[in-house]
C-alpha cells in the first residue's frame, strides 16, 4: 500500500524536471531576444557547417536516499553529494545566422571517485542553443543507479576562442533523482 509520503517522494523529482525544463525554455527565449539586437557573431561558421565543441567536464552531482540505498545494494556506498570527472562529445549544427543551433552531445562521466567509489554514467542528449549561449536538452541517461531521462538547462559563456558551459541537469528514475552541476570548457578551433 502506497502512502501519502511515498507518493510526495515520487512526484519531487518529476516536479524538480519539469521547473528546470521551464527555467531553460525561458532562459534561451530571453537570450533569444536579447541576441537578436545583436550582430551575428563573426566566430560562427556558415549554417552549412558543424562545430565540434568537445572537452572536459567536472561538476557535482547530489543524490536522494533513494539513488544512495540502489547503490548500497550493489555494496557501493557513498555521500549525498559526489564529485564528476569526464568529457562531453559536442558538435553543434548552426540554424541561420542569429537563430537557434541544434546540439548533439554525449556525455560521459565518473564520479564518486573522492569517496574511493567508481560511478560511471553516459547521457546523450539533443536539444538547442541560442546564439546568446542559452541551452536546454533532454536525452537518456545509464548509470550504475539505473537508467532514467535527464533534462538540463545551461548557459555556455564565450571568451574568445575558449566557451565555458556551466549546465544543471536533473535525472529523475526509479532509482530516486540526481541533480548534477557541470561545468568546462571547449576551444574554437
Amino acid at each position: 500500500m502506497e502512502t501519502q509520503h511515498m507518493k510526495t517522494l515520487t512526484a519531487m523529482p518529476l516536479r524538480t524536471a519539469a521547473v528546470m525544463i521551464v527555467a531553460g525554455v525561458a532562459l534561451t527565449l530571453l537570450a533569444q531576444a536579447a541576441s537578436a539586437q545583436n550582430t551575428a557573431d563573426p566566430r560562427v561558421p556558415d549554417r552549412s557547417q558543424t562545430i565540434k565543441l568537445s572537452g572536459p567536464r567536472v561538476g557535482l552531482t547530489f543524490l536522494t536516499e533513494e539513488t544512495r540505498d540502489t547503490l548500497a545494494a550493489h555494496d557501493i556506498e557513498v555521500g549525498s553529494a559526489i564529485t564528476q570527472f569526464g568529457w562531453q562529445f559536442e558538435r553543434q549544427f548552426l540554424g541561420k545566422p542569429g537563430g537557434l543551433a541544434a546540439l548533439n552531445e554525449w556525455i560521459v562521466l565518473i564520479g564518486g571517485l573522492d569517496q574511493g567509489a567508481f560511478l560511471p554514467s553516459v547521457s546523450w542528449i539533443v536539444g538547442v542553443r541560442g546564439q546568446g549561449g542559452a541551452e536546454i536538452g533532454v536525452g537518456p541517461n545509464v548509470s550504475l543507479a539505473g537508467v532514467g531521462l535527464v533534462a538540463s538547462a545551461g548557459v555556455t559563456y564565450r571568451s574568445s576562442t575558449m566557451n565555458i558551459p556551466l549546465n544543471f541537469a536533473v535525472v529523475p528514475s526509479k532509482a530516486g533523482a540526481r541533480v548534477s552541476i557541470i561545468t568546462g570548457f571547449t576551444l574554437n578551433k
